[in-house]
């Protein structure tokens, strides 16, 4: 479950898929708000409903990405204001506790567009130096979207979802 973030596209884009796994399987740049969840063969029509409910109470929003920061390995672009962000996947886990953020890893789930993952600090902070003066990237958010994975591991949008209108 995610959202994408079209406007993004000119600015990481070729970085993401040189340097994260998930881009070059066919993952847009987006901002992740429940990974892994419900797994493919368990959905259905009621599930995916309870989905859009949930989405459906969530009203558009606006989010500027104007700077970078880090994870260890992980160089991301920050969402501003992130709280919007965090909500959305609360209010999913509280629906489905069974399929926790991240498979419950992370005691913080901290919103982000993973731009490049490396653990040369040296190449992280060279695409640093690249993104930084193309930011800020603003974006309006007004869905989420479902992908899956297929038999050769390439991911594709299910179903999109969009919040209250």
């Amino acid at each position: 479950m995610l959202v994408r973030v079209p406007e993004s596209e000119p600015v990481v884009r070729e970085w993401r898929l040189r340097h994260t796994y998930d881009a070059p399987l066919g993952i847009p740049a987006h901002v992740t708000l429940l990974f892994p969840w419900v797994p493919a063969d368990e959905l259905d029509d009621a599930t995916e409903e309870r989905l859009a409910q949930i989405l459906r109470k969530t009203e558009p929003f606006d989010v500027a990405f104007a700077r970078t920061a880090r994870f260890p390995a992980v160089l991301y672009l920050e969402p501003h204001p992130p709280e919007r962000f965090s909500a959305l996947p609360e209010a999913i886990a509280a629906e489905w506790p069974e399929h926790p953020p991240y498979a419950g890893e992370h005691e913080t789930v901290i919103p982000h567009l993973t731009v490049a993952e490396s653990e040369d600090d040296e190449l992280l902070e060279r695409i640093r130096a690249a993104v930084d003066p193309q930011l800020p990237v603003k974006t309006r958010v007004t869905e989420a979207e479902l992908f899956e994975e297929d038999p050769d591991g390439r991911w594709h949008e299910r179903r999109r979802f969009p919040l209250a209108s």
